[in-house]
């Protein structure tokens, strides 16, 4: 007896004993009015006047960030619609509407399947041009075959961000022409006629550019088509002709509409200066 009332001493004289656990707090009642006090204490909960989100931003932001959310809903339903125009079978809007659809698709949302076809592409197709050009003198010569792909592919070449122009303006030139001509290069209507004046002008600007028909003026042209087939890789049994295919085109004249308007203003100013200065003498 005396020693467990001595132990019960020594507990309770001892400060360094633990405090004794307080049981955990009752849960309140959430219906009860104390529960509901507590939560408006908390600044975000459902009972505050301060919302989350778009509410919680001043009336002009609020306004500000709804024309945009519907500015973007609106060019989202209409890029979906005109893509599934431009991907679906032909039929009576895709007939009604199919230059609005084109307008929208072409150059920038392209579908190009040619990379999941059965038989994908397998060779390189560059355009050459040659010109008949006049020098500063009178004198006419003919120039030699011009690679007009390769000054495309050095403009692509080590560039992070080349364009579009650059990419795909003479492979879509030619696809045009071809698709547009007969294989005797009669134009079928009037998309005929307007390739021809576009591969003209790509042709005459290009020529134009280059240094070494610096002071000539570009009379007539003409442009091929080089074809030159992908050898099989090395592992490969594959048997496979590599030697390149020509299809000219016919020569054309050029003039003053198949240059720029500052080109063009240009040349006919040069060529109205000799008359001006006989008739000044």
């Amino acid at each position: 007896m005396d020693a467990y009332v001595e132990k019960d001493a020594v507990e309770v004289g001892d400060d360094r004993r633990t405090p004794p656990e307080e049981p955990p707090p009752a849960h309140p009642d959430p219906a009860s009015p104390q529960a509901a006090g507590a939560g408006d204490t908390g600044g975000t909960g459902s009972g505050s006047g301060t919302g989350g989100g778009i509410m919680a931003l001043s009336l002009p932001y609020q306004v500000v960030v709804a024309v945009a959310l519907a500015v973007v809903g609106v060019f989202a339903c209409v890029h979906l619609a005109m893509v599934f125009l431009h991907v679906a079978p032909s039929n009576t809007l895709t007939k009604q509407n199919g230059q609005a659809v084109d307008d929208w698709i072409y150059p920038e949302f392209e579908q190009n399947w040619k990379l999941f076809a059965p038989n994908p592409l397998q060779q390189n197709v560059s355009v050459e041009a040659r010109a008949e050009v006049t020098a500063a003198d009178g004198t006419r010569r003919t120039t030699g075959w011009i690679d007009l792909t390769v000054q495309d592919i050095e403009a692509i070449r080590h560039n992070p961000m080349p364009s579009h122009t650059q990419q795909n303006q003479l492979r879509r030139a030619v696809d045009f022409y071809f698709n547009s001509h007969s294989d005797d290069h009669r134009p079928n209507g009037l998309r005929g006629r307007l390739s021809e004046q576009y591969m003209r002008r790509i042709a005459v600007q290009r020529l134009d550019a280059l240094p070494s028909l610096a002071g000539s003026d570009v009379r007539r042209v003409q442009l091929r088509a080089v074809n030159r087939p992908v050898p099989a890789p090395q592992w490969s049994d594959e048997k496979r002709k590599t030697s390149p295919t020509y299809r000219d085109l016919p020569w054309w004249r050029i003039t003053d509409t198949d240059r720029s308007a500052d080109t063009g203003a240009d040349r006919k100013s040069a060529d109205a200066a000799p008359h001006r200065t006989e008739e000044a003498r």
